[in-house]
């Protein structure tokens, strides 16, 4: 059986680097490619696709998680591996959260992904080791590790946004904001913004600019 591929990613050498190495296996058909979220989630729709390749991040448009949930989210849709170079606990968070089958760094070995790949197609979890282990590690310590919602809110006080900004991003109060980084201080046994920031992004919680 043809297993159906889209590509969906914003770099034209991503995508011909990514095709170069798929053509290569016989089970294998790149039907689709996709240079933005949006255009993943329309043609997701409308191509006869088993496996959508998606990135993370596509510059100021929708992000790879949003669209992995638009995808999932379909009757009979199919499966979204996911495939980044960010391993942070917010990206792989949200993307599992989001519905994805599978999440895979771009570093991953040609016979890695094409394994990656028939096990989503297949309808099971592909998860690279080193994300497998993160969350692993997530379940082993509960109590100290942070939830999805204080990753968000960590994760725009590392983009600059203000408490105000953030409460209006996530529509939420700002006491409520407040309130998260109070836990997230605790959890990172810190005292302000900046430390939580530097402390998060040292463990990989976070992406840092």
């Amino acid at each position: 059986m043809t297993i159906r591929l889209l590509l969906a990613d914003d770099h034209p050498v991503v995508r011909a680097g990514l095709r170069a190495v798929l053509d290569t296996e016989a089970d294998f058909a790149v039907v689709a490619e996709a240079a933005t979220a949006e255009r993943a989630v329309e043609l997701a729709a409308c191509e006869p696709v088993d496996v959508v390749l998606m990135d993370l991040q596509f510059g100021p448009g929708m992000h790879g998680s949003e669209a992995t949930a638009l995808i999932t989210a379909r009757p009979g849709a199919p499966r979204v591996l996911v495939l980044t170079t960010y391993d942070t606990d917010a990206d792989i968070l949200a993307a599992v959260e989001a519905g994805a089958s599978g999440y895979l760094l771009k570093d991953a070995p040609p016979e890695e992904l094409a394994a990656a790949v028939r096990t989503a197609a297949a309808g099971q979890s592909a998860l690279a080791p080193a994300v497998a282990l993160r969350l692993m590690d997530r379940m082993r310590t509960p109590a100290e590790a942070l939830t999805k919602r204080e990753l968000e809110v960590l994760q725009l006080v590392a983009d600059g946004l203000s408490n105000q900004q953030i409460s209006k991003r996530l529509f939420l109060s700002q006491a409520t904001v407040k309130s998260h980084l109070v836990h997230v201080y605790a959890k990172l046994g810190v005292e302000s913004r900046t430390a939580a920031v530097a402390a998060a992004a040292t463990r990989r919680l976070i992406r840092t600019p």
